[in-house]
């Protein structure tokens, strides 16, 4: 971005930083500010024009909001407050403490507040707190024309005009129609004329991810909100439903890592506050191999009497933490997706027995070829017999931790891989040593 930021702070050479930045784009002004120390980022903020402030505002994640809302002047907040879309302004004020709350909504002029305390009255990640009652609205008795000369006049302070959205005088929400639909439009022709009325709307209590899919599934730049009477409250625009699905996305991850999900970006994280949500989840799994340990202490005897039963030990882990890996991950993307529902729970469960069946049986087959190499018929049947065994039990595991976690309304991530596989191995190792006595027993001669 030219010469050092911080150097030109120090030199306090404020005209020549303004020109510097104010043809960068906002998300690179923002990840700049985040490179400087606190004490300047409140003097490289103020140097930016009102609207840009707003823009890079926006991009900035919270804590990194909260310190610099509280280091610049009550002046230059309430300008920066007003300039912000009306959700954004609701994704700054949540992301604060209920005090710094407070006391901004104090400098929001009558208007602004009314809308800031609507919003923040929603429940957190709800399409409400996503939504923007800054749109278009048009009459099915206007004509093409006199709709244009609506558009022209309110559309700047929209959030987006590519959706125009038709109601009647009591704000009931009629249809949605796309900017293509009124430009191919005659002049003269009515509203009505092109309505379908087949427009999606949400209600502001859904679910943010619901309003994802719903995007997602219907091809859409913005979705109108309704309330139980079907009146127009507001709109929910890609670009902010982009940013939960990568939200989304991430802590699911996150999860599926056996992580607790960050509040930060990671760059942002602390050593303390990486190490507090990683340690819960490894002292769980911890006990649960000790599970595992357990088990190989309680057949000590049959591991003395075939030490050769050691030698798979790890390939029949290994499988079956694989195998329920497999298929916890191929639920939870099911599940998250609604490619399957929770209803369909024994037809998918069934299927996947179908799967791991056949999965034990090529795998089985294989590794028996390893114990009969061995010139040892009796402990390829058990290695053979135990890799099938645990390959369809790790699969069914896999299948039904999502089921059972998303029928308890728990999200279906937290079937993470650790945990399949740490289960996996406990069902696996008592498995294994199951059938290995049981051969060692009614075979001629043992192993």
């Amino acid at each position: 971005m030219g010469a050092p930021i911080e150097e030109l702070i120090d030199q306090q050479q404020w005209e020549k930083l303004q020109k510097q930045i104010e043809a960068q784009p906002a998300p690179e002004v923002a990840d700049a500010l985040v490179t400087l120390p606190q004490d300047r980022q409140a003097l490289f903020f103020n140097v930016l024009s009102p609207s840009q402030s707003a823009e890079v505002f926006s991009y900035l994640m919270p804590e990194v909001q909260e310190p610099l809302l509280k280091a610049l002047p009550d002046d230059k907040v309430r300008v920066l407050l007003a300039k912000l879309p009306p959700d954004d302004r609701t994704k700054v004020l949540e992301g604060l403490s209920h005090h710094t709350i407070s006391k901004l909504l104090t400098l929001l002029n009558h208007q602004d507040l009314q809308e800031a305390q609507q919003l923040l009255h929603y429940p957190k990640e709800s399409v409400g707190r996503l939504m923007t009652p800054d749109f278009v609205s048009v009459m099915p008795d206007w004509t093409i024309g006199s709709a244009f000369d609506h558009i022209r006049k309110e559309g700047k302070e929209s959030e987006t005009i590519a959706v125009i959205y038709v109601r009647d005088t009591h704000w009931k929400l009629l249809d949605a129609l796309n900017l293509e639909q009124l430009v191919l439009a005659s002049p003269s022709q009515t509203i009505s004329k092109i309505m379908d009325s087949s427009c999606v709307a949400l209600h502001p209590e859904d679910d943010q991810e619901k309003a994802v899919r719903t995007i997602q599934k219907h091809d859409l730049v913005a979705l109108p909100v309704i309330d139980a009477s079907g009146n127009l409250l507001g709109i929910v625009t890609a670009d902010d439903v982009l940013d939960v699905a990568e939200e989304e996305a991430t802590e699911d991850m996150q999860k599926g890592a056996a992580v607790e999900p960050l509040k930060t970006r990671y760059r942002d994280s602390s050593v303390w506050g990486l190490y507090r949500k990683r340690i819960p989840w490894l002292g769980g799994l911890v006990l649960v191999n000790l599970v595992a340990s357990g088990v190989i202490a309680f057949y000590e005897e049959t591991l003395a009497s075939a030490l050769a039963l050691a030698f798979f030990i790890p390939v029949l882990m290994g499988s079956g933490g694989n195998t329920g890996t497999q298929a916890a991950t191929l639920m939870v993307r099911a599940l998250a997706t609604e490619n399957f529902t929770g209803a369909q729970w024994m037809k998918t469960l069934l299927k996947e027995i179908g799967v791991g069946s056949l999965l034990g049986i090529t795998m089985g087959l294989g590794i028996a070829v390893l114990g009969i190499a061995r010139n040892d018929w009796a402990l390829g049947m058990t290695v053979g017999l135990a890799m099938g065994a645990i390959v369809l039990l790790s699969n069914i595991i896999g299948v039904l931790f999502p089921i059972v976690l998303n029928y308890f309304r728990v999200d279906p991530a937290v079937a993470s891989s650790p945990m399949v596989t740490s289960t996996a191995d406990v069902t696996s190792l008592a498995l294994y040593f199951a059938i290995a006595t049981f051969v060692l027993t009614n075979a001629p001669g043992g192993m």
